[in-house]
């Protein structure tokens, strides 16, 4: 038997051998990742590789940014819904280790940042860098409805969300800016033509679906499965605003329209009363916001707003709805202590509650009170001299946010429906003669008050 070469079979082995080790790491790379959807490895022993990939591209983000010097905070409503169950454990040890990774390896396709603008500008030299970590980046930008107004339509536009993707996982950075009405505001987000809509699954943020409003949060600065990160400091509180948190913006080009054929009253009486409206408005709010009580702009005020993006100046008053559920014995002392006298109280709590008060000079403030059925809202209102009732109904709404007068406030979502309910189909036409017992599309006539009950339902001060 021919006798067989050491070397070579000590080569076959050590072929053999290196074979093998490509064959496992090809294995790994191509089979083992995908299915486990990633590349990384475990954080802890009793992690999935998935787990393990959550939380190594949000350290590995937070690293990116913390070297730029870009504060952001979390926002992610998942993490902070866990994070705010253990929140006294995590405000007592801010630097303690943990045991396990509890949060940022929660499944989600996500996980949610946001970054005060005007806190860093200098985002080329981030995207490099975020490119050498092996992030993938797409920037969203739109127009910036700031520099909206009556005499222009800015094109100018700015950067509203970047999403920044490493494996399986993706960050979403949300762009926050500080409006007029002393609140920070995000835009939506919508994507040009030209970019990859399968970029990543889209539909699974948290934020972007449309425009918000939130104030300006207090934050924490906490460790969360050993990553320093800032959060709110209340996190409950910030994910209840989250899920009210729609914003309409003005529809200036719609008022312009409207202006076109209606010039505005630029007279001297017309810019009095706006500039007395706007200052009770914006007491009305602070004295409301003090309380608790949410409210928004209804009858004349909304549709000044949605109209033409301002006051009507032949109103005469400013009008406020509440839902009755939020009645609190302490609005009428409330607006009297800001310097409101009570003009008049009409109604009670069970039925056509409206409150009125006297502002500077003969504008007044007008509160109504909305109850809810089971297929409508309606509001009453009360004849002093007859004690005839009437009621307006409308369709069923829920509230959103917008800016009016320099005020973040609440109008109805639904508000082309709240107004054609009110004003009927030809709404944009301005009626200087109003009749609220007959003209309002939506009132019915809802009896008379029992003579016994006048005194506690109509009272006139």
């Amino acid at each position: 038997m021919q006798k067989i070469n050491k070397n070579v079979v000590l080569a076959l082995l050590s072929l053999t051998s290196l074979v093998f080790l490509l064959f496992q790491l090809y294995y790994y790379k191509f089979y083992l990742s995908q299915k486990n959807g990633a590349v990384f490895s475990k954080v802890r022993g009793s992690l999935s590789g998935q787990d393990s990939t959550r939380w190594h591209v949000v350290r590995k983000f937070l690293g990116l940014i913390s070297s730029h010097n870009i504060p952001v905070y979390l926002i992610d409503p998942l993490i902070l819904g866990l994070v705010d169950k253990d929140i006294e454990q995590i405000r007592s040890s801010p630097d303690g280790p943990s045991l396990e990774c509890k949060y940022f390896c929660a499944p989600r396709d996500f996980t949610t940042f946001a970054l005060l603008d005007k806190t860093w500008k200098h985002e080329v030299g981030l995207f490099r860098a975020a490119e050498k970590m092996g992030f993938q980046w797409l920037k969203i930008i739109n127009k910036d409805p700031r520099l909206d107004g009556m005499d222009d339509l800015s094109g100018i536009e700015i950067p509203l969300h970047y999403i920044f993707k490493l494996a399986s996982h993706a960050i979403h950075l949300v762009v926050f800016y500080e409006r007029s009405g002393n609140y920070l505001w995000h835009g939506p987000l919508r994507l040009k033509q030209h970019m990859d809509k399968k970029f990543v699954p889209f539909r699974k943020l948290h934020f972007g679906r449309y425009p918000g409003a939130y104030e300006k949060p207090e934050l924490l600065l906490v460790s969360i499965d050993d990553l320093k990160v800032q959060i709110p400091k209340n996190p409950s509180s910030f994910l209840e605003e989250m899920s009210h948190s729609r914003f309409l913006e003005c529809r200036y080009r719609e008022a312009r329209a409207f202006f076109q054929l209606y010039p505005d009253d630029a007279s001297l009486g017309a810019v009095e009363f706006r500039k007395k409206a706007k200052s009770l408005l914006h007491l009305a709010a602070l004295t409301l916001n003090k309380l608790g009580v949410k409210f928004w702009l209804s009858s004349g005020t909304c549709l000044g707003w949605f109209r033409q993006c301002n006051v009507i100046p032949h109103s005469k008053d400013v009008d406020l709805g509440i839902f009755i559920r939020d009645y609190k014995t302490d609005i009428i002392p409330a607006f009297q202590k800001a310097g409101l006298p009570l003009k008049h109280k009409f109604g009670k709590v069970e039925d056509s509650l409206e409150l009125s008060f006297q502002g500077d000079d003969d504008v007044k403030l007008d509160i109504f009170f909305f109850y809810e059925e089971d297929d409508h809202i309606w509001n009453g209102g009360t004849q002093a001299k007859s004690g005839k009732k009437f009621k307006y109904l409308f369709p069923k709404f829920t509230l959103c946010w917008t800016e009016f007068v320099e005020l973040r406030i609440h109008v109805p979502c639904e508000t082309l429906q709240y107004i054609e309910a009110n004003y009927g189909p030809d709404w944009k036409v301005p009626v200087k003669t109003w009749d609220w017992k007959s003209s309002p599309s939506n009132v019915q006539y809802n009896g008379i008050w029992p003579v016994d009950e006048w005194d506690d339902v109509i009272q006139i001060y």
